[in-house]
């Protein structure tokens, strides 16, 4: 049996466990144990945490990893190694990669490609339609047969309400979450920013926040029609908050994240052009970011995840309408996260945590994003009081278009451990 581990003098934050305490941790064979008996700490290895925060290891409920067929923008072994790095111990990969997984032969590509080169926890995602062309479902049973957490469409969005209802059936037969990208076609067209004054003093087509509302009111009426699980993605509006607040008060089974960056810059961000900041949903209104950090106050909106989207320079490197949507996140997610809830006061520091750690694991049933007795060994070691300014040839993932580069963010993760080993610390992936 190897040596049990103490994590030392820290501030263990334990938000599942309602624990928040400087003491110590102790961890043996990749599992959280009791401290031992006086009689056996001569095997004990320590890890100093003075002065840090003990957290459960992150987690994000939404990544692009680009494997299969586009490991030019992002692979397995690097996105991975931006997860550590950014404290993030299990994350969520999104099926929109090429072939699309919709298929068990696909899933289980990806799971082979996660036991070779991953230095964190990779739960797959299958398609809900073939091809993501929301024409015909996906099999979904062989997808969750395979090892798939979810079915979703990635960064598309079923926009037969037939089809996609019956969707919610088959998956809520399974057991499994629907994970939607709410998006009306119809209304959004070939929007590339938020529809209103910025848009229009821009010259740059506008997607209405109408076209995520339609479709989160849909979604609301699938689900309390079937009972099944939808989850809704970067939700982004402030009349889609609000539907969802209202469908929540009536029970029905939805659940939805928020990304940093829609917690963060508002369209104001985009008089340069930058496509750094160009995502989709496009960045809203003042108000719809106010609408977010409210929704993440209240309990309305469940969780916090990155939508990490990686690209190549010379893929964002052209006019803003060509550029294609998306933004890394995980390695600046934390810091982010802490100056819009806890050092802004909204939240505390236990209660923003949580938000990126067991509130987003019981999403979708994760058995992560906790340090009880037993758990995982799944731990970050953060400092919420270090500023640092993300340059974007520091970055571990493969891509850089960071809306963050260049800005003062305040918290950062030191150390973060994985199974009970220590994968990133002080810039540096060790595994």
């Amino acid at each position: 049996m190897s040596p049990i581990t103490r994590i030392k003098g820290g501030r263990v934050i334990d938000p599942k466990n309602k624990r928040d305490e400087v003491a110590d941790l102790y961890f043996q064979d990749g599992v959280i144990v009791e401290p031992p008996s006086s009689d056996s700490k001569e095997n004990v290895v320590e890890i100093d945490a003075s002065g840090l925060v003990v957290t459960p290891g992150l987690v994000d409920l939404h990544v692009h990893y680009r494997v299969p067929g586009q490991t030019h923008k992002e692979t397995i072994q690097t996105g991975t190694a931006a997860a550590a790095a950014g404290g993030f111990t299990s994350v969520v990969c999104m099926p929109n990669t090429s072939p699309p997984a919709d298929t068990a032969g696909t899933i289980q590509y990806i799971k082979d490609a996660v036991k070779r080169e991953a230095v964190v926890h990779v739960f797959p995602t299958g398609c809900i339609t073939v091809g993501m062309e929301g024409e015909r479902l996906a099999p979904t049973g062989s997808l969750r047969n395979a090892g798939a957490v979810a079915i979703s469409d990635g960064g598309k969005c079923v926009q037969n309400n037939g089809l996609m209802r019956r969707a919610v059936e088959y998956a809520h037969m399974f057991d499994l979450p629907v994970i939607d990208h709410c998006e009306d076609y119809a209304l959004s067209a070939d929007g590339v920013v938020n529809e209103g004054y910025v848009s229009t003093k821009l010259g740059l087509k506008g997607s209405p926040t109408e076209a995520e509302d339609v479709m989160v009111s849909r979604n609301v009426i699938l689900s309390a029609k079937t009972g099944g699980h939808i989850h809704l993605q970067h939700i982004s509006s402030k009349g889609a908050i609000d539907i969802v607040r209202r469908a929540k008060a009536r029970g029905v089974n939805i659940t939805a994240e928020a990304t940093p960056h829609h917690m963060s810059f508002s369209d104001t961000a985009l008089s340069e052009f930058d496509t750094n900041f160009k995502m989709n949903p496009p960045l809203r209104a003042e108000e719809d970011r106010i609408a977010i950090l409210d929704g993440l106050e209240d309990g309305t909106i469940d969780c916090i995840a990155t939508g990490h989207a990686p690209h190549t320079d010379y893929e964002k490197d052209v006019e803003f309408d060509y550029a294609p949507f998306g933004v890394i996140g995980l390695e600046t997610a934390l810091g982010a996260v802490l100056g819009e809830l806890y050092h802004s006061k909204r939240l505390s520091l236990s209660g923003t945590l949580s938000l990126l750690t067991n509130r987003a694991a019981d999403v979708l049933r994760l058995d992560k994003g906790s340090l009880g007795i037993g758990c995982d060994a799944d731990i970050a070691l953060i400092d919420p009081d270090l500023e640092w300014t993300p340059q974007g040839d520091a970055f571990h993932s493969k891509s850089e278009n960071s809306p963050w580069i260049g800005r003062l963010l305040k918290g950062k993760v030191v150390t973060t451990i994985v199974s009970g080993k220590t994968i990133y610390h002080n810039g540096s992936i060790l595994a």
